[in-house]
């Protein structure tokens, strides 16, 4: 079987963003055109869609680290922020947007909230990760790429040398100095 670890996390994200514009409890709130994702960002995202992006790669984040709170969640959505001649700083990701997504996906039943002992946060419910297996499984039937294994320079220079029949290029023949 096919599981989300076997499929490149960027394409994963970017299907299941467009899995989770079909689910009708995740949309974008009036004010999302406007925010900035985290205090260590300069300007609001670019594409028009990215409520959508941000709440698949928080579901692929709660699937892979397993119960997961908000403030783990900013920690792992943090940047640096350009602070001018001082030092970089790292600044946390948004918290509020992240509680509204984990809260849209709660209400979609793709996660829930549990307390596993000194664990407490949020993890993926089965229907969740039925529609992430669903995805990957979706990615890996796709027509894969092959790639031609290139061989490294260090290959290239021997079988040059073999080639010639000696030590030298054949470029690089002394021709003598003038003087």
């Amino acid at each position: 079987m096919v599981s989300i670890y076997d499929v490149d996390p960027s394409k994963l994200v970017e299907k299941l963003a467009e899995e989770l514009k079909k689910v009708e409890h995740v949309l974008a709130p009036e004010w999302a055109q406007f925010v900035k994702t985290g205090s260590g960002k300069e300007r609001p995202p670019i594409k028009k869609d990215w409520w959508h992006f941000r709440a698949a790669s928080v579901m692929r984040k709660v699937y892979v680290s397993g119960p997961i709170g908000v403030s783990k969640l900013r920690k792992k959505y943090s940047s640096k922020k350009n602070r001018g001649h001082k030092p970089e700083r790292v600044y946390p990701g948004s918290g509020n947007i992240l509680r509204k997504v984990l809260q849209q996906l709660e209400k979609a039943e793709l996660l829930k909230y549990v307390e596993k002992g000194v664990h407490k946060g949020r993890v993926v419910t089965g229907k969740g990760e039925k529609l992430l297996n669903q995805v990957a499984k979706g990615l890996v039937s796709s027509p894969k790429e092959t790639f031609e294994k290139k061989p490294s320079p260090r290959e290239e220079v021997k079988t040059e040398v073999k080639e010639n029949g000696s030590g030298k290029d054949k470029g690089t023949e002394d021709k003598g100095t003038t003087s």
